[in-house]
């Protein structure tokens, strides 16, 4: 198959979803399949800090709907009537890394009307955009298949298309949480706007079948056009190196973007209790720092020097792919505790190739996971006394951390590799090319 993904780059720190991505097409390509990336909104930041595939010609080099072209054009109508090449000029990746690296890009208020105009595609106030997104397109050779990365670009749908004549598959990611945090004058017209843009959709991917079920029910999607494909990840060089852990100073770990959504007040909190159950336990935490986190950084860093315990916590910030590896080779548990249904999680499967059980809130994807693999521990979200517990009853049974560390071992390499992902992706794509011909 030919294939066109298209994926909204960050800029300047890493995305799951990117990572996701790449690795997917990745795969495909091992497969035999011309696949190719394509950055839209801002380029892509990868773990080597490069902006480049391992491979040549895996993604492509231009920014499509640079995210300041987007912004302004959504603000002041005139951006819409500037010469093509003032918009070239604004694609800059020089220049669009800077203007990520100096936003409160996650912040939702405000985001709404950007966000509706989006959906609208062709109707929206960014129509320009995408008439220029589907000239390059047409350039291409025509591919059998084109995937967008998530919903939210739901709204290229129509135009792609008909402009390239294949069928479009959407990917379910994670987007609830976001629109469901916009305003009250916009929350629900977005979800009116995905539900009919939908049916300019082929079929539809979703990470785990908790998000398959949320995501069908608010677009009003047919079940049936709905396919699970778990994620898969660049597992390798990731394995247990247990003389690195240290037995009278066990550690926890946490690997996600430092932020309270994804749980790292939580996890400080519950930290702070099992101090009093394992005085010698330490906390080892490091992900993605925005502007909009640091000052919850530094009101947990507060928080744990009043508490007495500022030696037994690190808050790293960001890490590359050798550091994180080492942060999972030197922790016995990991615990990524997302105060809302989180859709997956990548660092699930790190920790599990790693040899590390995880305790996880038992909500969102977590308790699909975690139940499939049964390399973990579930317990009652927003308690974290419960958090604490689940976590020291793992510490003190040095041979459960092990079993269900092999069991993840196991899990990881069958399950959620890079290879595994493009396996069922490629069988869900063929339905669908099926489905389209018949």
């Amino acid at each position: 198959m030919r294939i066109l993904q298209l994926t909204p780059g960050t800029g300047d720190f890493l995305c799951g979803s990117c990572l996701r991505d790449n690795s997917l097409v990745m795969g495909l390509r091992d497969r035999g399949h011309d696949a190719l990336i394509a950055p839209l909104y801002l380029p892509f930041a990868m773990e080597d800090g490069s902006v480049d595939a391992a491979r040549p010609g895996e993604i492509e080099p231009t920014i499509h709907m640079g995210g300041i072209n987007v912004f302004l054009q959504q603000k002041l109508g005139l951006f819409r009537w500037l010469p093509r090449v003032l918009h070239d000029r604004l694609d800059s990746p020089r220049l669009l890394r800077w203007a990520a690296g100096h936003s409160k890009m996650t912040e939702t208020p405000g985001l709404g009307a950007l966000t509706l105009s989006m959906l609208r595609g062709e109707e929206g106030r960014q129509r320009a955009e995408v008439a220029r997104l589907v000239e390059w397109a047409r350039e291409l050779p025509r591919p059998d298949v084109l995937l967008l990365s998530n919903v939210m670009l739901i709204g290229l749908a129509r135009e792609l298309k008909a402009a390239l004549g294949c069928p479009v598959v959407c990917t379910m990611q994670g987007e609830a949480p976001f629109l469901e945090a916009l305003d009250d004058g916009h929350r629900e017209r977005c979800w009116a706007t995905l539900a009919e843009r939908a049916r300019d959709v082929d079929g539809f991917l979703a990470v785990s079948q908790y998000t398959a079920d949320l995501m069908s029910s608010r677009m009003e999607v047919d079940p049936a056009k709905v396919q699970v494909v778990w994620n898969g990840g660049d597992l390798e060089g990731i394995a247990p190196d247990p003389g690195r852990r240290d037995p009278e100073r066990p550690a926890i770990g946490y690997l996600a973007r430092m932020c309270r959504d994804k749980g790292i007040e939580a996890l400080v909190e519950g930290f702070l209790h099992l101090k009093e159950r394992h005085p010698r336990a330490r906390l080892v935490a490091a992900g993605v720092v925005l502007n909009e986190d640091r000052e919850l950084l530094q009101r947990l860093e507060q928080r744990v020097a009043g508490a007495g315990w500022a030696a037994d916590v690190e808050l790293l910030g960001p890490v590359t792919r050798e550091q994180k590896i080492d942060l999972l080779q030197r922790v016995d548990v990991l615990s990524v505790p997302a105060v809302y249904g989180e859709s997956f999680g990548l660092y699930l499967p790190e920790a599990w190739a790693a040899g590390l059980p995880v305790v996880q809130p038992r909500h969102g994807g977590f308790t699909e996971l975690v139940e499939h693999t049964g390399a973990g521990v579930l317990y009652e979200p927003g308690d974290p006394e419960a958090l604490a517990g689940a976590l020291g009853d793992l510490l003190d049974d040095p041979l459960r951390r092990s079993a269900l560390g092999e069991q993840g071992r196991a899990a990881a390499a069958e399950d959620f590799t890079r290879e595994r992902m493009a396996e069922r992706v490629e069988a869900a794509l063929g339905q669908v090319l099926e489905s389209a011909a018949g």
